[in-house]
């Protein structure tokens, strides 16, 4: 990103995390010295580009207020919505009556991936600093894809060549993120990220390769899996 110039980061953690099946949302989770949601927003607030952090968080949360960066000046929260994409808008909003430009970058982020590597930030804003759209970390599909019926029963094999697995964080211009969610939300469209959004909006966000251990936890084993990925990345020099 060129010329000094810095982007704002939001984090929607509205959710209950259900699919954990416990009674603690996921980002509250206690992960190796800290919490979820403390190791994420360690990794956000220490890029010099990035300027601060909006949290969208449940109106009923009581959790926050005793994590580690509820009272750092750099972290704003404000009201989740029913869905990721209206807390995402409610941020969004929130930077827009601050008087923030239209024209800046916003990277949005999941809460439950506290993995997140330096370098991937550092080669996101390198590719798309430049770029009319915006983009997103993703990981080129590997795996061999099937697609089922609603009983189980495998109906096709999908072509996996132009396949990705679509990543945080998901980076787009304040302006024209906030239209693209607004528009789809009147659409009654379900946008499960930024991206879709954007897509629907018409236009082609850009992909950009990151990390495979940047995961999402979203079940009681991805735990295990990220404390393992977090010790590791602090023993072996990584970009």
């Amino acid at each position: 990103m060129s010329g000094g110039a810095r982007c704002w980061a939001v984090v929607p953690a509205a959710g209950a995390g259900r699919r954990m099946g416990g009674p603690v949302p996921k980002q509250y989770l206690p992960l190796g010295d800290a919490l979820v949601i403390e190791h994420t927003l360690e990794r956000l607030l220490s890029h010099p580009l990035i300027a601060g952090v909006v949290v969208a968080l449940s109106p009923d949360d009581v959790r926050w207020d005793d994590t580690r960066f509820s009272t750092d000046p750099r972290v704003s929260r404000v009201a989740g919505g029913g869905e990721r994409c209206d807390s995402v808008l409610n941020a969004l909003g929130a930077l827009a009556r601050r008087g923030t430009d239209p024209g800046t970058w916003v990277m949005v982020h999941d809460a439950a991936r506290p993995c997140l590597a330096r370098g991937d930030i550092d080669n996101l804003f390198a590719q798309l600093s430049g770029h009319p759209v915006g983009g997103l970390l993703a990981v080129p599909l590997h795996d061999t894809v099937k697609r089922a019926d609603a009983g189980g029963q495998v109906l096709e094999t999908l072509p996996r060549e132009q396949l990705w697995r679509a990543f945080t964080p998901q980076m787009f211009r304040l302006g024209a993120l906030r239209d693209a969610l607004q528009q789809a939300r009147e659409q009654g469209r379900q946008v499960t990220d930024e991206a879709s959004a954007m897509e629907l909006a018409g236009f082609s966000p850009r992909l950009v390769e990151g990390r495979s251990d940047n995961i999402k936890i979203t079940r009681p084993a991805d735990l295990s899996l990220a404390a393992f990925y977090l010790s590791r990345q602090k023993t072996v020099p990584h970009p």
